[in-house]
């Protein structure tokens, strides 16, 4: 992708031709699933401090889509909330967060051969992770090769 995909419709084929291979979605999927344990988990441990972070972040996404770029909004909150997330609850979500990445690149770079989207679109590749998400969770996107068959933008 040379430029930079104004919408999640324009970014989203390139996302899932990114990660086409049914065992790096599979990968994803365990990754996400970790980090969802992690932040109920930081609930449950440390409700006050979680809420704090949560706040925070509403009020931070709410002034950086007001102000920033759209394709750029989701990326500076987005930083701010795994910040924030971090100092209420360190441990659980250090965890979370490692073993969601450790379980993507494990897919990027021994099934996909290719290098994780995140690192060149940070804000979208973060949104589609969670669209790939509910996808999966709804029974979507388990099998299949993408790269040998025609996906909807969905």
């Amino acid at each position: 992708m040379t430029s930079r995909a104004r919408t999640l419709s324009e970014f989203w084929p390139y996302y899932l031709s990114e990660h086409a291979d049914p065992t790096t979605r599979a990968l994803h999927f365990l990754g996400t699933s970790g980090f969802i344990a992690a932040l109920i988990t930081s609930f449950w441990l440390s409700t006050l401090p979680m809420v704090a972070a949560a706040i925070y972040s509403l009020i931070v996404l709410g002034i950086a889509i007001r102000f920033v770029e759209p394709y750029r909004a989701a990326f500076v909150p987005g930083a701010l909330i795994i910040v924030a997330l971090l100092v209420a609850a360190p441990t659980v979500m250090s965890f979370g967060i490692l073993f969601a990445y450790v379980c993507a690149w494990v897919g990027h770079f021994n099934f996909e051969g290719n290098k994780p989207v995140t690192f060149r679109f940070p804000a979208w590749s973060m949104v589609c992770d969670l669209r790939l998400f509910g996808m999966m969770c709804a029974g979507q996107l388990w099998t299949g090769d993408l790269r040998q068959t025609s996906v909807e933008s969905g």
